[in-house]
């Protein structure tokens, strides 16, 4: 099951990156039973090594994913192209993750997790960053 889920988001996310004032790639993740207990922005803290004291923000994965995933008129092929695979990632992250949650840890250089359980209650999920300044 684990490797089913990983292998799963990584050809998802393989070759994305994440735009912002920098583009990021994306990384798998998957936290076992130590993570199945109700995931709060602490644990979730503790989990990525993070200072307790980190600004932690929580947002629905469609509006993290509003920019990336939506064709726009001004689209080129290429972009089209990248918005079809965003869609695409969404749609793996939604079909094979539930309860997903999009936190936005930090401020500025703002590391992002896409957490979601999988059938089994283990979590699962896509890091990268995002740059704001």
């Amino acid at each position: 099951m684990t490797n089913e889920i990983t292998t799963k988001l990584k050809q998802a996310s393989d070759g994305l990156l994440f735009m912002s004032e920098s583009d990021f790639p994306f990384e798998v993740f998957f936290w076992s039973a130590e993570a199945k207990k109700t995931l709060t922005d602490q644990k979730l803290l503790q989990l990525t090594g993070h200072s307790p004291d980190v600004l932690v923000e929580t947002v629905d994965i469609d509006y993290f994913f509003r920019n990336s995933a939506q064709e726009k008129d001004w689209h080129d092929n290429e972009q089209k192209e990248t918005v079809k695979k965003f869609q695409s990632l969404v749609e793996t992250l939604k079909a094979n993750l539930s309860d997903i949650q999009v936190y936005r840890v930090g401020t500025i250089n703002i590391d992002v997790y896409i957490v979601g359980k999988t059938l089994s209650g283990d979590l699962a999920g896509l890091l990268t960053k995002v740059v704001e300044t």
